[in-house]
């Protein structure tokens, strides 16, 4: 069982790891972007510990067969859990009430013959640059070759002067490249447009042709930017004026002939041929009849809103020219094709292709490469755009593509996807070396016909309500889910900027793209545009898991993942636990996000999150039943220990989440006793509420943890895990 055989260390170290590039460990996630996905290696660890009969270190490497057992996901969301289970020969139920979820666990699930879909990927890019290859050529400083491959367009954000009219830049900074992956930074001249190179940015010089001086802090800053023309501060964003326009300031390109003897990356300002490009790709927009393009308003949100103060109004103003135009020709492409399977694949890339072929895209001028729009997990609108090469540039014929964001990569990524899937692998690592371990025996899917034999599984997929869906009582060998944190992201407004396209191309043999929007007043998160508060937030996840209860078998458990920055969020989770009738008989921490993650990066934010596991019946460990504020310091203490011999650098952030965790099964376990689920919603989150201020909350915890996550990291040996005694 997870609660004696769960290996906090061993398992904080695979999805630490895991973790830093995801996609290499689960390739299968890139078949499609979804939100906040959790370790894969975290959800096969719960589920082999809870019905292995092996050590877990042992077991994780190895072939392992639960076929009979039956899983079922209330959130899938993108799936991991499912496709763990499936992995394993678990039968799985899976529901979610935003269809674009449903499709893009089906599309993970389902094989496909690659060597069909091959052939079609490949014919579209070819059919692409017979099209408007022409578009995403430049020619190259270096040798002349007009056949130059644009990697990036960079665009900057303009806005007329209210006093002068001129048009103006709104530059917050002249850094295009840092000289950590190019010889040298590169700098755009305040004065005459140029880029260039310097070795100090922070000296950097002068202007190699116009002799100004250059400078690294740009104009535009606090909302505010001042005209260079008249002197007038010019406010922004200003949504009188409509979606924000663009200039095309600095191009980054590849040069196949002169790469081999060119030192670092290639960039120039756009010459009149690459401007010329610009005004063809407008005229090739205005003569198409678009079929694809969406006509979609952005509707009001907690998200959307930021689109507004922008001036976006429609889904369409969020792509330049060029970018519609290549969109609506993969979409005429893929609606031609004949196969069903292939067509659904196709349309899935396409989807996915979106985050990188829009104007809301940044550029890392460290990494040198485009932010795809959803790196954060918001509508985040800069005052520097970056537009990828639509069709990806090959890189010879095995090779990965160069660059990002282009059809090739998302392609490439599918077929490793689906690779994956036929032939699933972990990852060992020995000191600096990393071994693939292919799993023989385990694969992921519906059904197989292979040289192994034929072999199906049941996949139950269902795009609706968890609470609305009946479970047959006494069928669940487990409930394994990763729920949403309240309101930490807006699932539906984000991703209805893929649904907006697909849906036109897939609707017509699609039942899931029946409605306009994604958007449901049931979804489970907080929104305040919908008005859906933390007493909503709880009514949703409590009738979820009363029906998910219904359906276990005694003595199954209910294992979910949550963290979040705010104490009172995580009072739903004790609520609905107790109204299903559940103990939390374990709290488990686990590494889920990066510390360098985009959207976390210099917050206090943990990457830690605490795996509940919850039942009927079943015994938990008498030395986590504590009362004292000091007790329960000494079991963070605890996990702190665990966690850092697994690898982990634990923060101040990590330590607040570990406690909470703590604290919400500590007041689950002496509130179960006299709950009363038929008190009002507020009733019942005030009756947590107050044991937790009683125990001080995880401030009171934290004040005998003073200095503990820094001498946590200095600790090298490991800690033996306490013995398991009944309560």
């Amino acid at each position: 069982m997870i609660e004696r055989d769960f290996d906090v260390s061993f398992v904080a170290d695979l999805a630490l790891r895991e973790k830093q590039i995801q996609q290499n460990y689960r390739p299968v996630i890139a078949v499609h972007k979804w939100f906040a996905r959790r370790p894969g290696t975290l959800f096969r660890a719960l589920l082999l510990s809870e019905f292995g009969s092996r050590p877990l270190r042992e077991a994780f490497y190895e072939a392992n067969d639960l076929r009979g057992k039956r899983v079922a996901d209330p959130f899938m969301g993108g799936g991991t859990p499912l496709l763990e289970a499936n992995r394993i020969g678990c039968d799985v139920i899976g529901c979610d009430i935003n269809p674009m979820a449903c499709w893009i666990v089906r599309e993970e699930i389902d094989h496909i013959d690659l060597r069909e879909y091959r052939a079609s990927a490949k014919r579209i890019r070819t059919q692409l640059e017979t099209s408007i290859g022409d578009l995403y050529r430049s020619t190259c400083l270096c040798c002349g070759s007009p056949k130059a491959h644009v990697k990036y367009f960079l665009w900057v954000k303009t806005q007329p002067c209210p006093n002068c009219y001129a048009s103006v830049d709104l530059f917050p900074g002249y850094l295009v490249a840092q000289n950590r992956r190019h010889p040298k930074n590169v700098l755009v001249c305040a004065r005459c447009g140029e880029l260039c190179e310097c070795q100090d940015q922070f000296n950097p010089g002068k202007c190699q042709f116009c002799g100004a001086c250059l400078v690294l802090r740009g104009p535009a800053s606090r909302n505010s930017c001042r005209c260079p023309h008249c002197g007038e501060v010019i406010k922004y964003p200003n949504p009188g004026l409509g979606a924000p326009r663009h200039r095309l300031f600095a191009i980054e390109y590849h040069c196949p002939d002169c790469k081999g003897r060119h030192k670092g990356r290639f960039f120039k300002r756009p010459d009149e041929r690459d401007l010329t490009k610009l005004s063809e790709a407008e005229a090739l927009r205005s003569g198409i009849t678009a079929e694809f393009i969406p006509s979609d308003t952005i509707p009001d949100g907690d998200e959307t809103d930021r689109l507004h103060r922008w001036g976006y109004t429609y889904y369409q103003q969020m792509f330049n020219a060029r970018q519609l135009v290549g969109l609506e020709f993969i979409c005429q492409i893929i609606s031609r094709e004949p196969c069903e399977r292939v067509q659904h694949a196709l349309a899935t890339n396409l989807s996915d292709l979106l985050r990188y072929q829009n104007m809301l895209c940044r550029y890392d001028t460290m990494a040198l490469k485009s932010l795809d729009i959803f790196s954060v997990h918001g509508f985040p609108v800069s005052l520097v755009q970056c537009e990828s090469n639509i069709l990806g540039i090959p890189n010879g014929p095995k090779d990965a593509s160069i660059g990002s964001g282009g059809w090739s990569n998302i392609s490439e990524k599918y077929v490793k996807a689906k690779a994956y899937c036929d032939h699933p692998f972990e990852v060992r690592h020995s000191g600096s070396r990393k071994l693939r371990v292919f799993i023989n025996g385990e694969w992921i899917g519906e059904s197989r016909n292979d040289s192994l034999g034929r072999e199906s599984r049941d996949v139950d997929l269902r795009c609706a309500d968890a609470a609305s869906v009946a479970m047959t009582p006494n069928s669940l060998d487990v409930v394994l889910t990763d729920p949403p944190y309240f309101g930490n992201v807006q699932y539906a407004e984000l991703i209805d900027f893929c649904y907006v396209w697909l849906r036109r191309l897939a609707r017509r043999s699609e039942p899931l793209f029946t409605q306009a929007s994604t958007r449901n007043c049931c979804e489970l998160t907080g929104n305040e545009n919908m008005k859906r508060d933390l007493a909503s937030f709880t009514d949703g996840l409590s009738r979820a898991f009363q029906k998910m209860s219904e359906g276990l078998k005694a003595g199954a458990p209910l294992i979910f993942t949550y963290h979040h920055n705010l104490l009172e969020a995580y009072y739903p989770i004790a609520v609905a636990i107790l109204d299903s009738g559940l103990t939390c008989s374990a709290s488990i921490p686990c590494p889920a996000e990066m510390g360098a993650s985009i959207h976390i990066n210099g917050t206090e934010s943990s990457i830690i999150d605490t795996v509940f596991v919850c039942r009927k019946t079943g015994t938990t460990r008498r030395e986590l039943i504590v009362t004292s504020v000091e007790e329960t310091a000494g079991l963070v203490r605890k996990d702190l220990v665990r966690l850092t011999v697994g690898g982990v650098k634990p923060t101040r952030g990590d330590v607040r989440c570990i406690a909470r965790g703590h604290l919400i099964r500590l007041a689950i376990w002496h509130l179960r006793k006299e709950w009363d689920c038929r008190l009002s919603t507020r009733s019942r989150l005030a009756a947590v509420e107050r044991y937790v201020n009683q125990h001080g909350g995880s401030a009171a915890i934290e004040k005998f943890l003073v200095g503990i996550p820094e001498k946590a990291r200095n600790l090298t040996h490991n800690v033996p895990m306490p013995l398991d005694h009944s309560a």
